[in-house]
């Protein structure tokens, strides 16, 4: 994307007075509530523990949420910059770590070359990380006793490059009309058979035992941006006891919880799903996005056939099941990265093998706010946590507070947000205000990096990125 680009709405940054940002709200008719004043100390509802069903405690309403990691090393163990990131998050002040970021199950199911991976030989870097976690918290904040630490399992399905960061080898469930046109995949691409699954199943579950003995008080199951859990809950076309039905559908996540409960007694289990889906987007008229089908659209789980809204009655079928599975700890999220992150993440500037924004970024944080009330409205026994607040920058901490104060959700997660200001959280509960030159304005040179073979980071603002050579290379890419 040219750095001459322009954006069609106003930074967030040049709305400074809450005045101001409620008369934009007000006339994009964007239905966003938020506190003028914030509450500081003891008192704020960002402050509020929890207790699980368990006895567990968590300290706070702040969750870190889980990002993709590219700087592991090939066997899928942390490297320096892993742990810098890592003991960011446990300086945060968030005392719900949900992941760190995703760790595969299994080689060819990575994401990229250098994603974490959890097994024997990896096993005692993850009780090192998890110990880095514990000290360098109980140092900031003299208590761990409050502080939940969870580790998010994941094979990435269509979205696999376990060998190159440039070169996919996807693993699918069904031929995706759109997707499989889209990432060049011949409608007879093999799909995965029904064993291979079983078998990723155990290794979901060997993971976990592994997470379990590391220290991690939880792991996530991820169902989330058309990775494969996520891909599993619209394989309304598979054959055999994977697809097709309801029941078959979830069969996967259901599986893999019975195997956890047998081999891992005690551990708790979280769930990080897309709660809806919309029809994968590409670049129209002047790079703005667009749907990239009109005709009716059959596999947005959670989303409506005309592809560009929401409908959760299965993804409250879902969260039924978790219920009946025993699962108290459930993390929002929307979309995909890979085919319409305006829904995902909302952002004012895309990556590069993005699209421009086709609606004010701050619809897309309303949409996934409203979505999460809605399920916490119907499932109060559900601890939820709720995402796509990056974008919201200096009034992430007025959306919050009231997101918080009227229970539209229990805890507040902070993505790319930690990664250019990794103390945010601990700046709000303090009440002495915000870092204006820490906060991330979604330039998206975290993603634009990883799509062109480069770590993640945050460029423009992490002094220790700032100064390595990709970050001229993005300001060439960007044609700055």
């Amino acid at each position: 994307m040219s750095g001459k680009y322009k954006p069609p709405f106003p930074r967030i940054a040049q709305l400074k007075t809450a005045e101001l940002f409620a008369q934009h709200l007000e006339k994009k008719n964007i239905q966003l509530d938020f506190d003028a004043e914030l509450i500081p100390g003891a008192d704020s509802p960002f402050g509020k523990a929890h207790t699980l069903r368990s006895g567990q405690k968590i300290g706070n309403a702040m969750c870190i949420l889980p990002m993709e990691g590219w700087d592991g090393t090939e066997d899928g163990r942390p490297t320096e910059l892993t742990k810098r990131r890592w003991r960011n998050f446990a300086l945060s002040g968030a005392k719900l770590l949900w992941g760190c970021e995703a760790v595969a199950v299994r080689p060819e199911g990575r994401a990229n070359p250098n994603q974490l991976m959890l097994n024997e030989q990896t096993f005692q870097e993850f009780v090192d990380l998890f110990q880095l976690l514990q000290r360098t918290h109980e140092e900031q904040f003299q208590d761990t006793s409050d502080l939940l630490i969870g580790l998010q399992l994941t094979h990435s399905g269509r979205f696999c490059k376990p060998n190159d960061k440039k070169k996919m080898e996807p693993r699918i469930l069904y031929p995706h009309p759109v997707l499989n046109r889209k990432f060049g995949l011949a409608e007879d691409y093999p799909l995965m058979s029904d064993a291979e699954i079983d078998s990723i199943i155990d290794d979901y579950v060997k993971a976990a035992v592994l997470a379990q003995k590391a220290g991690f008080h939880f792991v996530d199951i991820k169902h989330c941006h058309g990775y494969l859990g996520h891909e599993f809950l619209s394989a309304y076309d598979r054959e055999g006891k994977y697809g097709g039905s309801f029941e078959n559908r979830t069969r996967f996540l259901r599986d893999i919880v019975s195997g956890i409960r047998a081999a891992a007694p005690g551990l708790e289990i979280g769930v990080r799903m897309s709660i809806f889906d919309w029809v994968p987007f590409q670049k129209g008229p002047e790079e703005t996005g667009v749907p990239a089908q009109n005709r009716p659209y059959r596999y947005a789980f959670g989303g409506k056939e005309s592809g560009t809204s929401a409908d959760m009655q299965e993804s409250f079928l879902f969260l039924q099941e978790l219920e009946k599975l025993g699962i108290e700890l459930f993390c929002t999220t929307a979309g995909s990265p890979y085919y319409n992150p305006h829904i995902q993440r909302p952002a004012l500037f895309p990556p590069s093998d993005g699209y421009l924004p086709p609606e004010d970024p701050l619809l897309g944080v309303a949409r996934q706010i409203q979505a999460t009330a809605e399920i916490k409205n119907a499932f109060p026994g559900l601890y939820v946590i709720g995402s796509a607040y990056s974008y919201l920058q200096e009034w992430l901490p007025n959306v919050g507070q009231n997101v918080l104060n009227v229970g539209k959700a229990d805890s507040i997660g902070f993505g790319r947000m930690v990664l250019s200001y990794p103390d945010m959280p601990a700046d709000i509960i303090s009440g002495n205000g915000l870092k204006r030159a820490k906060i991330c304005r979604t330039f998206s040179d975290c993603t634009t990096a990883p799509r062109n073979g480069m770590i993640s980071g945050c460029y423009p603002l992490d002094p220790l990125y700032k100064k390595m050579p990709e970050y001229e290379q993005l300001k060439a890419l960007k044609g700055e």
